[in-house]
């Protein structure tokens, strides 16, 4: 199931509402960064952690997925449902991204935003029923920057939600050739009357021949519409896949090809398929010792700012010596050796 929720809220199985909130309230403000200073690196991954297995377990349709499909569920759509199947070719990939930034499911759960956030909650009647006296969770006066006479937030601007990040994954083939990839992505906003309302939306993008692990491509302002929040940056990672034949280093592509002492001593030709479906013959016909490597010029990946041009192909090789020799084929071996 990966991820433990409960285990991470310290809650059973069949927790109410009102356990969950208990339980997120005490962790949440053991657990806040601004109240571990001597440990925050730690204080804010445990604090993630607690706000997310809350924001799962509280919604209502969220849980029920999760407690089906676990938390793969809530990333992709679970085996058996239906719509177009995670990661294949054939369609686009659905990705929910309903999840909220630590900063903002404290906010809302208390009434006031996270001190790190930047950011404010909705004020109005909301003070004197988080629990807290006056001087707030961490012993200032947090709400006075905020009060007015009706007894609602200031103006402020509001804040950015915390960017969504998914990771792409791409072949190296779609990394060598280029490739479009369709998203389909499900998220909260509101309709024409400000009533919230989920829409589904499929996302083009274009993978640029060359590109490598760790490119982002973002779609500003694509995650969820809450109030007080400007929208999270959408930001898909390319991640590569392991391919079966060939390594990549940087932008150049490396192989390594099986031969025998004999092969190696005499000569050997190497035959290859390249990403785009090429065949490649290419003769040796020096000795091959084992740290030899074989380079052929603008056969490696493309160069993302140079589209012309391409890095190498290098081909290096693994020998196998035989495991034993007779007498005859040592003695053999060091007339042929040792002649001029």
């Amino acid at each position: 199931m990966g991820v433990d929720y409960y285990k991470l809220l310290q809650v059973d199985r069949n927790a109410k509402d009102e356990d969950l909130k208990k339980a997120y309230r005490r962790l949440a403000m053991k657990w806040h960064p601004d109240k571990n200073p001597n440990n925050k690196k730690e204080a804010e991954a445990k604090f993630k952690q607690i706000s997310e297995a809350y924001d799962v377990l509280s919604d209502p349709q969220k849980r029920a997925v999760y407690d089906q499909y676990g938390e793969e569920g809530l990333n992709g759509v679970p085996p058996g449902a239906g719509g177009f199947p995670g990661g294949s070719d054939g369609g686009p990939t659905t990705f929910r991204f309903n999840p909220r930034s630590a900063d903002d499911i404290f906010s809302e759960f208390f009434g006031f935003s996270s001190p790190f956030g930047g950011g404010m909650g909705d004020m109005g009647g909301r003070a004197g029923g988080s629990g807290f006296s006056r001087g707030g969770p961490f012993g200032e006066d947090i709400f006075a920057q905020f009060r007015s006479g009706a007894g609602e937030a200031s103006g402020h601007m509001p804040r950015k939600g915390s960017a969504i990040e998914k990771t792409l994954h791409c072949s190296l083939e779609d990394l060598y050739k280029g490739t479009t990839k369709k998203m389909k992505i499900s998220r909260d906003v509101n309709d024409a009357t400000g009533r919230p309302t989920t829409v589904e939306e499929i996302l083009t993008i274009e993978i640029k021949p060359g590109w490598k692990k760790g490119t982002k491509i973002t779609f500003p302002e694509k995650g969820n519409v809450q109030r007080g929040v400007i929208p999270a940056d959408l930001v898909f990672i390319i991640d590569e896949k392991p391919h079966s034949l060939f390594k990549r280093d940087g932008n150049d592509l490396v192989v390594t090809q099986k031969i025998s002492l004999v092969e190696a001593l005499t000569g050997y030709t190497v035959q290859l398929t390249t990403l785009d479906g090429r065949n490649l013959t290419i003769p040796i016909n020096t000795v091959i010792s084992p740290t030899y490597e074989e380079v052929v010029k603008g056969e490696g990946m493309p160069i993302p700012k140079e589209p012309s041009k391409r890095g190498n192909l290098r081909i290096k090789f693994n020998i196998k010596f035989p495991a034993r020799l007779t007498s005859e084929q040592k003695s053999g071996l060091k007339r042929l050796l040792t002649s001029p």
